[in-house]
């Protein structure tokens, strides 16, 4: 595939850029590189001290972000690698990094990924069902679909998707995989479709959106991921430094916001206490007390743009 064919505009590009505070000197993180959108910017504002680490489990995005960060000729430290941004500790120690000043994740699926069809992440696209954001990973959709007992998909259906017609969905895909595999993305699409009601599919979203959602994130563990990439994220910023994470769903956003609190606020105590008597003290402030959400001319620009949402939090 040739490099012009990775279109990927960045999200909330310059709230993101402003809200890192990049120094010339200073070392960052795109733990998402993709088409490199976001850390195209970042690298134009670092100097020769300056350092970028880009991360991708996507081998294409590596590959193409190298190209077009090395047409930047830019005289900072590149480091680019091919791995989940859970690792993103590992990485850095891996090159002599025990700190770094600021960190962007940009979670969901890039527009690359649903364009290129054989992917199997898009319901407008027949494919074989995969939906692997690292194709070395065992665990494809095919596998859940064809393998999983009922109450499995039917959990991971409600509770990754929050589709109400979870149970209907699970109990169709069980019954059509009884006369042959489910391959396709086509396939899996018609039984959502014969699965939930016709006056249920008049309004909303795509029928099979909320399913393929839950698919995706359960095949890349997602929200485990990213859970545990906050976690590594935060010990390793330095003091004053940023985390810039952009989430395209509730469930995301939901651990993003919680996950951060519970740096702002740690204490347990009851609330009925006067005082506070735990002793747990802040390790981060919100940079923003809601999530910065993108601006009409970019939504009509980049309809995928819609959804999305900025937080931003402050190691102290």
């Amino acid at each position: 595939m040739a490099l012009m064919e990775f279109d990927h505009k960045p999200v909330l590009l310059e709230e993101s850029i402003s809200n890192l505070e990049i120094k010339p000197d200073g070392i960052y993180v795109d733990g998402t590189l993709g088409g490199a959108g976001h850390s195209t910017e970042i690298l134009k504002r670092l100097g020769e001290n300056g350092t970028l680490i880009g991360l991708d489990q996507d081998e294409f995005a590596i590959e193409t972000s190298h190209k077009r960060l090395t047409a930047l000729n830019s005289r900072a430290k590149v480091i680019l690698k091919n791995t989940n941004f859970e690792n993103i500790r590992e990485v850095c120690s891996q090159n002599g990094i025990d700190a770094v000043d600021g960190i962007l994740l940009d979670i969901g699926v890039s527009s690359h990924q649903l364009d290129e069809a054989e992917r199997g992440f898009s319901y407008n696209k027949n494919a074989p069902l995969d939906m692997r954001m690292d194709r070395k990973n065992g665990l494809d959709a095919r596998t859940i679909v064809n393998e999983y007992s009922f109450e499995e998909i039917r959990d991971i259906i409600r509770n990754y998707g929050e589709e109400r017609w979870a149970s209907r969905i699970a109990e169709f895909i069980v019954k059509a995989r009884q006369s042959k595999p489910i391959e396709m993305t086509e396939e899996l699409v018609e039984i959502i479709k014969a699965a939930i009601p016709e006056s249920a599919r008049r309004t909303g979203p795509h029928p099979a959106k909320r399913t393929f959602q839950a698919l995706r994130i359960a095949v890349n563990d997602e929200l485990g991921v990213l859970k545990r990439a906050i976690d590594e994220g935060i010990e390793l910023l330095k003091p004053g430094g940023r985390f810039c994470i952009i989430t395209f769903q509730s469930l995301e956003d939901r651990i993003v916001k919680n996950e951060f609190n519970k740096r702002v606020n740690p204490c347990t105590c009851p609330g009925e206490f006067p005082v506070c008597v735990c002793g747990k003290k802040p390790t981060a402030r919100l940079v923003v007390r809601k999530p910065i959400v993108p601006q009409e001319s970019e939504i009509e620009s980049n309809p995928r743009s819609r959804s999305a949402k900025l937080r931003v939090l402050e190691k102290i």
